[in-house]
């Protein structure tokens, strides 16, 4: 049976559950549940701390979790990504007080607070810059400057108004861009039925990407309608019963719907009809 970690709380925990079940997999639905057994699928779920995730992986206690790249790479953990999953998308960056650093190499000799050392301190390790220590804080990490912990903070960066808000802002690269990841451990063959659950959960992001879009089109114009929208191999076109016209079907990418069924449109396309994907296999 495959063991699959899923994280028990915060920002990953109920898009990790809406995956799996959208993936076909049976998900608790009472929170207070940590174990749950799927034997229909030969799967069974341990629902744990996001943070603890990778260690469990590393340590081959579970066969592979749903954990976000910044705790994979913070955990040092003897486990590696697997695939993406395309959401908790976030970017660390290093923020400093207003005007007093522009570039990475000025952090040398400063005091960088972080809820994430070993991320931090690897990033900085690789790029040969030294630093008088990482101070280690679980929340509110903004506020390290202004109360002398740290000069320097690495931290997640949306909008930056909350460090703008204490008077500090972004400088240098980032760090790291971090979303939610599937792993397994690193030093293993890969798990029986890992593939299976891999084939599922790309199949769901690919249904997230994509919709099938429906169209009628004279056939002298099937060409140019063809070159709009390809599709990921080849549309399928289809005659219709006036057979001057055929019906075209392809996927198409959900957030380039509204301008395809324009260009469509221009070129004499008509019945265009958008259909989302709940499940497909590629």
């Amino acid at each position: 049976m495959l063991r699959i970690a899923v994280p028990n709380k915060g920002s990953l925990s109920e898009p990790a559950s809406e995956m799996l079940r959208e993936a076909g997999y049976r998900q608790r639905r009472d929170s207070r549940e940590l174990v749950l057994a799927d034997p229909a699928n030969d799967v069974e779920f341990f629902f744990l701390r996001p943070r603890d995730i990778a260690l469990y992986v590393g340590a081959g206690t579970v066969d592979a979790g749903i954990t976000g790249r910044d705790l994979l790479l913070d955990s040092g953990a003897a486990a590696e990504e697997h695939l993406e999953l395309g959401f908790a998308r976030s970017t660390f960056r290093f923020a400093a007080p207003a005007g007093e650093m522009s570039e990475i190499a000025q952090i040398s000799g400063k005091r960088v607070a972080t809820s994430y050392p070993v991320l931090v301190a690897d990033h900085l390790s690789r790029r040969g810059i030294p630093i008088a220590g990482v101070v280690r804080l679980d929340g509110a990490v903004e506020t390290a400057v202004k109360l002398g912990v740290a000069d320097v903070i690495a931290d997640v960066v949306e909008t930056g108004t909350t460090l703008r808000a204490a008077g500090l802002e972004i400088f240098g690269e980032p760090i790291l861009r971090s979303e939610a990841v599937l792993v397994r451990r690193s030093d293993r063959a890969v798990p029986a039925g890992l593939e299976v659950l891999t084939r599922r959960l790309q199949g769901v992001l690919t249904a997230r990407q994509y919709v099938l879009m429906d169209y009628d089109i004279p056939l002298t114009k099937v060409e140019a309608a063809v070159a709009i929208t390809p599709g990921l191999e080849s549309p399928t076109v289809s005659p219709l019963h006036d057979r001057d016209w055929a019906a075209v079907r392809a996927m198409v990418r959900r957030d380039e719907t509204n301008a395809v069924m324009d260009a469509l449109y221009d070129v004499g396309a008509r019945a265009i009809l958008v259909t989302s994907i709940h499940a497909c296999r590629l």
